[in-house]
């Protein structure tokens, strides 16, 4: 891979008025759209498809939230709305795969569109980036900048425990040829970063210790200098947790697609 300054993105109206059709569709998400943090995740991931050659598209301001927060905050009126909408948009484009770098979203499109008439292969970007490796397109000789480096990988709820999504996150690490260590809750048995359920959203309840500094206390006890995470609320908890313990200077939250791309200097 060389590096290139110059990165595409196509919208799907774009594609469909010159008569072409992407390989997939990069669902983009809330976070990955509107928040400042995160918007670097979508970025390094674009540019990563650009390099390896991958021909996709994004909807752009067709794009709505998937409905994911207003269910789990028990409005079931306004996740159908927004749902059905989506639906509308990705069937009349005749969309069949979808990757998205928000488990959140991965979950709602895989697992509670179908029954709204949504049927898609869905798959998150961890999956997508280690496809890329497996299938050569991705390769890192001599361990690139992360050689050697402690890292600790925090599992997503809706990746992990909801989709049974544990290997292809390490996978991907694996290749940066970094010291992968575990945390002591991790896989199945990993804790969840305080924000699922729409918590993200509103001020914890009372209790002797916020959820998300407990699980960078975890992260931390590894020695890790890089948590890496692969889920936008898990980025803004995890480096909220990292502030807590004023570490910010010694430990950096990544998502898999910034070390990624920081691997190959893009």
């Amino acid at each position: 891979m060389t590096a290139d300054t110059t990165y595409k993105v196509p919208t799907m109206a774009e594609m469909a008025a010159n008569g072409e059709e992407p390989e997939v569709l990069f669902w983009v998400g809330c976070a990955g759209s509107f928040d400042d943090r995160y918007k670097k995740v979508t970025v390094a991931f674009v540019k990563i498809l650009n390099q390896v050659g991958v021909k996709f598209a994004v909807l752009g301001t067709e794009e709505s939230c998937t409905g994911d927060p207003a269910r789990r905050a028990g409005n079931e009126f306004l996740f159908q709305m927004q749902a059905v909408g989506n639906i509308q948009v990705l069937n009349g484009y005749g969309v069949k795969k979808i990757v998205t770098a928000c488990p959140h979203c991965f979950n709602t499109l895989k697992n509670e569109y179908p029954e709204l008439g949504g049927q898609y292969e869905v798959i998150h970007h961890s999956q997508f980036l280690q496809q890329l490796i497996d299938a050569g397109k991705i390769t890192l000789k001599g361990g690139g900048t992360f050689k050697g480096r402690r890292i600790t990988f925090h599992d997503s709820c809706y990746l992990g425990r909801a989709n049974k999504v544990y290997e292809a996150p390490r996978e991907v690490l694996q290749t940066l040829d970094a010291d992968l260590v575990e945390m002591k809750r991790c896989r199945t048995k990993g804790l969840c970063c305080g924000a699922g359920g729409a918590q993200y959203f509103k001020e914890p309840e009372p209790g002797r210790k916020d959820i998300n500094v407990e699980r960078t206390e975890e992260a931390l006890a590894t020695g890790a200098d890089t948590i890496a995470v692969a889920c936008p609320f898990c980025m803004t908890m995890m480096t909220d947790g990292v502030k807590n313990k004023d570490r910010e200077d010694s430990v950096k939250v990544y998502d898999l697609a910034e070390l990624v791309a920081q691997a190959y200097s893009l």
